[in-house]
């Protein structure tokens, strides 16, 4: 019995595997937004092994066979809508500037949409300064209140107005 080997074995091996770019930096001006990627000597590599499929919302890229390794990257999800006809790659030393052409000339806050859901929520659970302290404790309380029995709210009820009459006499509300 013979067994099928292939020619050379370590061809499989010498086949570049893919990272995925996950180190980027970004800037805008009134009409692009500027992607620059970090890869080195990728200056060195033939132009058509950089791929950057731009789209209406998203962009990807993908630099082929750069020091044995395939480099991608997939961005989803943009902020506002690009021109994908008007928008372009550049490669400079150890860089890959890619200029994403915007529809409009808004300031962008954030590159996706993601990122910027990501911002509010943080600021909301910062919370603002000048807002009472208070709300998120308060806000639990009326939910208990909204759901509880009648045992809840009459215990709830006691509770405000024994706080309330402290506070009239110069208590501390922490004495619940």
């Amino acid at each position: 019995m013979q067994v099928k080997r292939d020619a050379d074995p370590s061809a499989r091996s010498k086949a570049p595997y893919t990272v995925k770019i996950t180190n980027y930096a970004w800037d805008q001006s009134d009409k692009f937004v500027k992607i620059y990627l970090t890869l080195k000597d990728v200056h060195k590599n033939p132009s058509e092994n950089v791929e950057v499929n731009f789209r209406e919302g998203s962009f990807s890229v993908l630099v082929k066979d750069l020091n044995g390794k395939n480099h991608q990257m997939n961005i989803l999800n943009l902020l506002h809508p690009i021109d994908p006809n008007d928008s372009f790659k550049k490669i400079k030393t150890d860089i890959v500037l890619l200029m994403c052409k915007k529809q409009t000339n808004k300031k962008w806050d954030c590159l996706t949409k993601v990122e910027k859901q990501a911002k509010e929520k943080k600021e909301n659970l910062s919370g603002d300064d000048a807002g009472d302290s208070s709300e998120p404790l308060m806000n639990m309380l009326k939910k208990m209140y909204a759901e509880g029995d009648d045992e809840m709210k009459r215990m709830l009820n006691k509770a405000w107005t024994e706080s309330q009459e402290k506070k009239m006499k110069g208590g501390d509300m922490m004495d619940l």
